[in-house]
C-alpha cells in the first residue's frame, strides 16, 4: 500500500494549530485514522462501535484519531459532533486539504484506515453491518477493524488489508 513520504502530512488540531498526522508519541504500535463527518448519519451511528473499539485496544498502543475532511464542517460543529457522541477520549483532526484522505485512499465516512510505521497495512469497514446504504444487517457479521488490529499487535499480516466501506462519499473529493 502506502509507504512513509518524505514530507509531513499537517492536519489541522481544533485550537487552531497543525500537526504531523502520521507522527505518534513512542510506544504507539499502531494509528487508526477513522474518517467521518457531523451529518452522515451511517458515521453517527458507529460511534458506539467506535468507542468499543478503542477500549479494546487504544491502552495497547493503538493510537485512534477522528478525521474530518471537509472545507466546511467549521470547528464548532465538530465540537458539538465530539460532545454529541462523547468521543472525548479520541484525538480529532480536520483534514481540509484532504493530504491524509489522499495518502490513505479514503473515499468514504465511515473509513478506517490502519498505519503502522508511515504504512497503510489497512483501509476500510469498521465492520459489515452496513452492506449497502439502504441495506443494514441486525449484526455484524465480520469485524474487519478489530481483526486488523489484532492482526498487527499479533505481529502478522492483516487477512484483508482492503475492503469496501459503506456511507457517504467524502464530497470534496468530487472537485
Amino acid at each position: 500500500m502506502s509507504v512513509i513520504p518524505l514530507l509531513a502530512i499537517l492536519v489541522q488540531t481544533l485550537t487552531g494549530g497543525t500537526v504531523d498526522a502520521l507522527k505518534a508519541p513512542a510506544g504507539t504500535r499502531a494509528i487508526v485514522y477513522l474518517f467521518t463527518s457531523t451529518d452522515c448519519p451511517i458515521s453517527n451511528r458507529y460511534a458506539p462501535e467506535i468507542h468499543r473499539i478503542e477500549q479494546a485496544f487504544g491502552h495497547k498502543g493503538v493510537l485512534f484519531r477522528l478525521v474530518y475532511p471537509s472545507r466546511y464542517e467549521s470547528d464548532a460543529a465538530i465540537r458539538d459532533h465530539l460532545r454529541s457522541f462523547d468521543f472525548g477520549a479520541v484525538q480529532a483532526v480536520r483534514d481540509s486539504e484532504l493530504s491524509l484522505v489522499k495518502f490513505v485512499g479514503a473515499t468514504i465516512t465511515p473509513e478506517a484506515a490502519v498505519v503502522v510505521d508511515g504504512r497503510v497495512v489497512y483501509r476500510g469497514r469498521i465492520d459489515d453491518r452496513y452492506v449497502d446504504l439502504a441495506v443494514e444487517r441486525p449484526a455484524p457479521t465480520t469485524h474487519d477493524l478489530a481483526d486488523a488490529l489484532a492482526a498487527v499487535l499479533a505481529g502478522q499480516s492483516v487477512p484483508r488489508p482492503v475492503t469496501q466501506a459503506v456511507g457517504c462519499y467524502i464530497s470534496d473529493l468530487t472537485r
